[in-house]
């Protein structure tokens, strides 16, 4: 593949936030779309999700490919150098599972910031609609801005954002960002001192939570502006360097990420399990306790996959290699997530 990959999506989208930074640190020539409805020739993703790769397909025909998990580790077997997904089969799976909570619980923090408070409900329906169409007339623009707003609070419960689990999810954010902070002042990025998956992860939900929405914002700049300046650097890492011996070795791993561990039993590794038991006995609701305070959503059948997923890569690792991912976890709440059923 050497033209530039062409995709579709928007600043607004942490998603195309956390791709367009891989392209540039991979140095992977790509061209951006925003305004899709410009490009009818193109195909329509089955699931309408930002962003959109249009590639070639076995048969050599564009097809439309989402999912930014799979879109990576795709990449990395296309594109030789700088690679974002670890040789260690250890440090590939903990890069998997944090790249995994920075896609599916931080987001719970983005989605509910943007559309649970004024200001933010107020900044986001200004700013999406312009993003989509820069020179649209006012008039337009002002429908789209209640058009948005409406939909996007309509859909909170879609994430678990609720008064219910609001203190949750905002304590669970202002946790993130003190253990973040702590992890930045050890090494430069989540695996040592080049950044992988879970960075970019992690850096697109952190776009909109330090660098948009005004109350993440000014609780990120307040108790944890190392994680800011971080966000920014994160932007674009293309002249960043990639060295072999860049990544965290198996004995650094427990110093350098066990906290970061233990948050994710502490709220993520409960919800994924409570969501994949409503979801197997059908109920209508997620009923659950997370960090000893009720949770209560609908259920997400796409983070039943997601746990699927994480537990078959737990599986295929070799006997020694899950023997020293069971030590890391130990004790964490994450290793709940792969206890057999009883």
């Amino acid at each position: 593949m050497t033209d530039a990959l062409m995709l579709h999506g928007a600043p607004g989208s942490p998603y195309t936030r956390k791709m367009l930074a891989v392209l540039r640190y991979r140095r992977i020539p790509y061209r951006l779309i925003v305004d899709r409805e410009a490009h009818p020739e193109l195909p329509t993703p089955k699931v309408q999700l930002l962003p959109t790769f249009f590639l070639p397909s076995d048969d050599g025909e564009l097809e439309a490919v989402v999912d930014s998990t799979p879109l990576i580790r795709r990449f990395d077997s296309e594109f030789a150098g700088r690679e974002i997904v670890p040789n260690d089969p250890v440090l590939a799976f903990i890069d998997e599972l944090i790249e995994d909570y920075g896609d599916e619980w931080l987001t719970k923090a983005m989605f509910h910031y943007r559309w649970y408070y004024e200001a933010d409900i107020e900044r986001g329906g200004e700013i999406l609609p312009r993003w989509r169409g820069i020179s649209k007339p006012e008039a337009e623009i002002q429908a789209m801005k209640s058009f948005i707003q409406e939909r996007q609070i309509s859909r909170l419960y879609v994430v678990g954002s609720n008064d219910t689990t609001a203190p949750v999810i905002e304590a669970s954010y202002g946790r993130f960002l003190t253990l973040m902070s702590r992890l930045l002042e050890r090494r430069p990025f989540v695996l040592g001192d080049r950044p992988g998956s879970a960075d970019f992860a992690l850096y697109g939900q952190l776009t909109a939570l330090t660098a948009f929405d005004p109350t993440p914002m000014a609780l990120a700049y307040e108790t944890a502006p190392r994680v800011c300046a971080w966000v920014q650097l994160m932007e674009d890492l293309s002249g960043s360097p990639a060295e072999p011996d860049g990544w965290l070795t198996r004995d650094e791993m427990a110093a350098h990420l066990g906290e970061f561990i233990g948050e994710i039993g502490r709220v993520y590794a409960p919800a994924l399990l409570a969501n994949h038991a409503a979801i197997q006995d059908g109920a209508e609701q997620v009923q659950t306790s997370i960090d000893g305070q009720p949770w209560v959503q609908p259920p997400f059948p796409y983070q039943a996959r997601c746990l699927m997923a994480l537990r078959t890569s737990y599986h295929r690792l070799g006997d020694a290699d899950r023997a020293a991912v069971d030590a890391l976890l130990a004790g964490s709440g994450v290793d709940a997530l792969f206890v057999p059923p009883a």
